[in-house]
C-alpha cells in the first residue's frame, strides 16, 4: 500500500468515525432537549411500577364518570398525588378514555419563576416515568413566533411541576399516544388573558382538549377553605371572568387567617373562562371538591383546596335558556324570602344553606341570570349580578344575595345591625342580543351591556327610568363609569341589550 493511498484510508477512517461522534453527539443533544422529570419521586412515585399502581388506585376510588359528553377542558390540582391525586383522578375520569384528541393544551402557573404572558415548552418533549410524552413543537413554534406575549424561556418549565404532574394521569388515561403544548402562565393581567384566551380559540373545539392546572385556597383552616373554595368555584361555574376576579378580591379583604391565595393558577383558569365567556353551548360543571385536610397525612389547621371541573361543549346550554320566563307573586315571595334569609346567615355565621330542589315551582327551576340590589335609607348598599344562565335562578339569587351583602368593591361588606334597615330587590335577566343600532334601545325595557376589549359595564332597565337619561346619556355613563372605556367609548363598543323582570321586598308589604 503506497503511503499516499494508506493516509486517504487512514483520513476516510478519522471522516467516518468523526460523523459517527458527531452523530451520537446530535442525539444527545435532542435528548438533552427532551424535558426530563423535575419532580418524580417527590409529587408522586419515581419508578414505573409504584406510579401505575398508585394511579390504578387513584382513579378506581375516583368520582365516577357523569356521562359528560364532549369534554373540551378539565380543571384538576397539582399538588402531591397522596393529598390531591383523588380528585386529579376524577376529573379526569370525566373524558371517555376511547376519545382522541389533535391536541392537549396544559395551563399550568409558574411557581419559580416571575414574568408577564407565557412561556411554551418547544425544546423537545416530556419524560416520565412512564415514558415519553409527544410535544407539538411545531404548533408550540407557531404560537410563539405569531404571539409577542409567548416566549419560550426554558427556566419557567425547568423546576415547575403544575405541568409535569398532569401527564402521568393523561399516559394512564389514553397511554403515550398524546401530544400536548405545554403552556406555563406568570403572573399575567387579565388583559395579557384575555389576549392569551384570543390566541388558542382557533383550537377551543372539539378536536382538543385543555387542561388547566390549579390548587384553589391555601393554607386556611379546613372551614375557612371550603367556604373560600366554594365562593370561587361558584364564579368559576358561572362562566364570567369579572365574577372570578370580584370573588377572589372579596376573598382577599374578607381577612381569613393564614389565606395566601384563593386560586395559585388563577391566571389559567381566567384564560379559560375567557376562552367560555361568549360561547352559548359551552358548560361547567363542578365534579368534586375536597381539600388536604380530607387526606390521611393532611392536618385540618392549615390546608390547601382542590376542585375537580370540566367543561363540555354540547346543545345543553341552549336548551336551558327558556323562551319566555314568568315568576308569579308566590315565586317572587319565595326568591325575596331565599335572599334575606341568606343575607342574614352569611353575615352572622358566614354559612349558606344548602336548598332543596324539590321544595320551588317549575318556575324557580328554570336557568336565569339574575342580579340582587340591596338599598339602604332609599341609597345603593351593594348590587352584584351575573348574566350566565348556568344555575336555576333560584341558587342564582342566593348566591348573589351573598355577593351583594360581601362581595361588591364599592362598599364595605353588610353588618349585622343593618340587615333590618336592607331593602331587597331582584332583577331576572332574560338572554342578552347584541344590537346594530341604538335605536333599537327602548328605555326602561331594556338593560344595556357595553363590551369593549377585556373591559365591560351594564345598567339595569330600571336605571333609565330612575335617572330620566337619553339613550347616549345612558350609554356614556355606562361606558365611562361602569366599563372605564370613557364617555364616546360606546361608540365603538359591542353593545347588547336584556330585559329585566324586576320586584323588591316593598312592593308585597300590607
Amino acid at each position: 500500500m503506497s503511503l499516499r493511498s494508506g493516509l486517504l484510508k487512514g483520513l476516510g477512517f478519522l471522516l467516518a468515525f468523526s460523523v459517527l461522534i458527531a452523530a451520537e453527539h446530535g442525539r444527545q443533544q435532542a435528548r438533552a432537549q427532551d424535558r426530563t422529570p423535575a419532580v418524580a419521586g417527590q409529587f408522586y412515585p419515581g419508578s414505573e411500577g409504584e406510579l401505575r399502581s398508585m394511579l390504578k388506585e387513584l382513579f378506581d376510588q375516583a368520582a365516577p364518570s357523569k356521562d359528560i359528553k364532549n369534554v373540551v377542558a378539565l380543571i384538576s390540582p397539582h399538588a402531591g398525588y397522596v393529598f390531591s391525586g383523588g380528585v386529579a383522578a376524577s376529573a379526569y375520569n370525566q373524558i371517555d378514555r376511547t376519545r382522541h384528541y389533535d391536541n392537549i393544551f396544559i395551563l399550568g402557573p409558574s411557581h419559580y419563576v416571575g414574568f408577564e404572558g407565557a412561556s411554551i415548552y418547544s425544546k423537545g418533549n416530556f419524560i416520565t416515568p412512564l415514558g415519553t410524552v409527544k410535544v407539538n413543537t411545531k404548533l408550540a413554534d407557531e404560537l410563539i413566533q405569531k404571539h409577542k406575549f409567548f416566549t419560550s424561556r426554558g427556566d419557567a418549565h425547568l423546576r415547575e411541576h403544575s405541568v409535569e404532574v398532569q401527564l402521568p394521569f393523561l399516559q394512564y388515561r389514553f397511554g403515550n399516544n398524546i401530544t400536548i403544548v405545554p403552556i406555563v402562565l406568570g403572573q399575567s393581567s387579565p388583559e395579557t388573558c384575555g389576549n392569551i384566551a384570543d390566541a388558542l380559540r382557533p383550537y377551543f373545539n372539539l378536536k382538543n382538549l385543555f387542561v388547566i392546572s390549579t390548587d384553589f385556597s391555601h393554607y386556611p383552616a379546613y372551614d375557612d377553605a371550603k367556604r373560600v373554595d366554594k365562593a370561587t368555584a361558584d364564579a368559576i361555574v358561572s362562566r364570567s371572568p369579572e365574577n372570578l376576579l370580584r370573588v377572589m378580591q372579596a376573598n382577599e379583604r374578607k381577612g381569613i387567617p393564614n389565606l395566601a391565595t384563593s386560586l395559585c393558577g388563577w391566571p389559567c383558569v381566567l384564560t379559560l373562562l375567557y376562552l367560555t365567556q361568549n360561547n352559548p353551548l359551552a358548560d361547567i360543571s363542578l365534579v368534586q371538591y375536597k381539600n388536604s385536610g380530607d387526606a390521611a397525612y393532611g392536618q385540618k389547621d392549615r390546608v390547601v383546596g382542590y376542585c375537580a371541573i370540566t367543561v363540555s361543549l354540547g346543545e345543553t346550554k341552549a336548551k336551558k335558556e327558556p323562551e319566555e320566563f314568568n315568576l308569579n307573586d308566590e315565586d317572587k315571595k319565595e326568591l325575596l324570602r331565599i335572599a334575606r334569609h341568606t343575607i342574614e346567615d352569611y353575615v352572622k355565621d358566614r354559612t349558606i344553606d344548602a336548598l332543596d330542589s324539590t321544595r320551588y315551582s317549575q318556575g324557580l327551576t328554570l336557568c336565569c341570570g339574575a342580579f340582587v340590589t340591596l338599598h339602604k335609607q332609599r341609597q345603593l348598599r351593594g348590587c352584584i349580578g351575573r348574566f350566565d344562565a348556568s344555575e336555576p335562578v333560584y341558587r342564582a339569587v342566593q348566591q348573589m344575595a351573598v355577593a351583594a351583602a360581601a362581595e361588591d368593591y364599592r362598599f364595605p361588606p353588610v353588618e349585622l345591625q343593618e340587615i333590618n334597615q336592607l331593602e331587597i330587590e331582584i332583577s331576572i335577566l332574560t338572554p342578552m342580543r347584541k344590537v346594530s343600532s341604538i335605536n333599537e334601545i327602548e328605555l326602561g325595557k331594556h338593560g344595556v351591556y357595553i363590551k369593549k376589549g377585556m373591559r365591560a359595564g351594564t345598567f339595569l332597565p330600571q336605571v333609565a327610568t330612575e335617572t330620566g337619561w337619553s339613550r347616549e346619556e345612558l350609554l356614556g355613563h355606562c361606558a365611562r363609569d361602569k366599563a372605564g372605556i370613557g364617555w364616546d367609548g360606546w361608540k365603538d363598543a359591542e353593545i347588547y341589550v336584556y330585559e329585566a323582570k324586576v320586584f323588591s321586598e316593598e312592593e308585597f308589604r300590607p
